[in-house]
């Protein structure tokens, strides 16, 4: 006997809540574009404001390492940065030898003010669920993270050995 009804459809869909963390991962993707084009910066720009907005003022040879890239690819993208009026560089408070790139206040706000209405949102949705259904979520998207950083890790050190 051939199952083909929806026992079937769940056994080649996999669990609802894996298509759906999938299904997030590429709608995060199509959101990054969507403020990319708004920022007028490529992804690799993009990936560098991300770092600075979420880490402050950092090193080029810092932001290559978190990128996986070369120091020469970095200098492109912070000089492309610096002509968009995006990112500054500024010397080092306690290297004289060092630079440091900055993100620009006013394009800081312009990406906060893109995505903080959708960050307060999905926020707020997490109110409505018990105490227990809330460590459930939490429980589920911690592990997810695991399993993601845990895929991220080889190339992260793979980069570093360039």
């Amino acid at each position: 006997m051939t199952d083909t009804g929806q026992g079937a459809q769940a056994r080649t869909r996999g669990p609802e809540a894996s298509r759906l963390m999938r299904r997030i991962l590429v709608l995060n993707h199509e959101v990054e574009k969507q403020l990319g084009r708004e920022l007028t910066v490529n992804s690799t720009d993009l990936d560098v404001m991300q770092h600075l907005m979420q880490s402050g003022p950092l090193s080029p040879s810092t932001l290559a390492q978190l990128l996986g890239i070369s120091t020469a690819a970095v200098t492109v993208a912070i000089d492309r940065l610096v002509k968009r009026g995006h990112v500054s560089r500024q010397p080092h408070p306690t290297d004289r030898r060092r630079l440091l790139v900055v993100p620009a206040p006013d394009s800081t706000r312009r990406a906060m003010a893109n995505l903080l209405p959708m960050i307060r949102e999905v926020d707020a949705l997490i109110t409505a669920y018990t105490q227990d259904e809330q460590s459930a979520i939490t429980d589920y998207l911690a592990k997810t993270v695991d399993i993601l950083e845990r895929k991220v890790a080889p190339s992260a050190s793979t980069a570093e050995n360039r």
